[in-house]
């Protein structure tokens, strides 16, 4: 998994680490890793209503990342997050998930997400910087309530006959309800490749249903779906439709996004923005990856 020295360089830097180029393994370092991607790198669908058709590859995924000004959904964020760790020294593996909404885990929905675990001194920590507005720090593989304002989220063994081995319960006012995650370890990325095709393909598939970008901070979440920005902090949470051609592009370049037509991008969407409002077309299923 490990990347060529000057793709690694390029992300360091667009992560703003240069700093962490040669330092060894350490939970500190990976902390600051892990919040600066969450903060910086964005997950997003943008690429897919541009008419875009994206693999998974780590290496294609990192340079995209690094040089590119770009995100992408979990395979390509834990995708290219894991080559970058591994680049700098650490043992990371890749595990399928499943992201739910509220009828819970189920197993058809493995391969919808795929999660990370580092080996530190300190014991394995769970990593995940592909679930949008989720975990802003990495976690102790361990049961345990996880606080990271404004969410309380949750990780916990999933009992005998369960679907997974670990299950994450997100904070009620997250985007999804939860994911299950196995911890047995997958080789490669192909173990992800057909829901892939599927998520970014399929017209009854969410992320092809609606445009959104995601980022984490240290105290909110933020989302843009569609003209929709909801921003969530411990006072509550803020919506505001961004119905400004020019401002919707800003808020899109704050995120951390170059479009590539932005013109046709805002076209695109606020035709379906409009649409949705008049009923004419099916809104997004919110909490879930499916």
């Amino acid at each position: 998994m490990a990347l060529p020295s000057p793709l690694v360089e390029a992300y360091l830097a667009r992560l703003r680490l240069p700093d962490l180029l040669g330092a060894p393994p350490s939970a500190a370092a990976l902390t600051e890793l892990h919040r600066s991607h969450v903060r910086r790198i964005p997950w997003e669908t943008t690429w897919i209503h541009e008419g875009l058709s994206w693999g998974i590859a780590p290496s294609t995924s990192a340079a995209r990342i690094a040089t590119g000004r770009r995100g992408g959904y979990c395979f390509h964020l834990n995708g290219a997050f894991a080559a970058l760790l591994s680049s700098l020294g650490y043992s990371v593996t890749r595990h399928v998930g499943g992201v739910h909404g509220p009828d819970g885990p189920a197993a058809g929905m493995l391969t919808n997400h795929m999660a990370l675990i580092v080996e530190l001194d300190e014991g394995p920590h769970y990593v995940d910087v592909g679930l949008g507005d989720a975990l802003w720090s990495p976690v102790p593989l361990a049961a345990a309530s996880i606080d990271q304002p404004p969410f309380t989220l949750a990780l916990a063994p999933v009992p005998a006959g369960g679907v997974g081995d670990w299950h994450l319960a997100h904070d009620p006012r997250g985007a999804f309800v939860g994911m299950s995650f196995s911890s047995a370890a997958v080789a490669s990325m192909e173990e992800f490749a057909a829901r892939h095709e599927w998520l970014s393909t399929s017209p009854e598939s969410n992320f092809v249903k609606m445009f959104v970008v995601q980022r984490r901070t240290a105290d909110a979440a933020e989302g843009l779906r569609g003209l929709v920005h909801t921003v969530v902090t411990a006072d509550g949470v803020t919506t505001t439709e961004v119905d400004d051609r020019d401002a919707w592009l800003d808020l899109l370049d704050d995120f951390g996004i170059v479009a590539r037509a932005p013109d046709a991008l805002w076209d695109r969407v606020s035709q379906a923005h409009e649409a949705r409002l008049a009923g004419v077309i099916a809104g997004w299923d919110e909490g879930k990856h499916t």
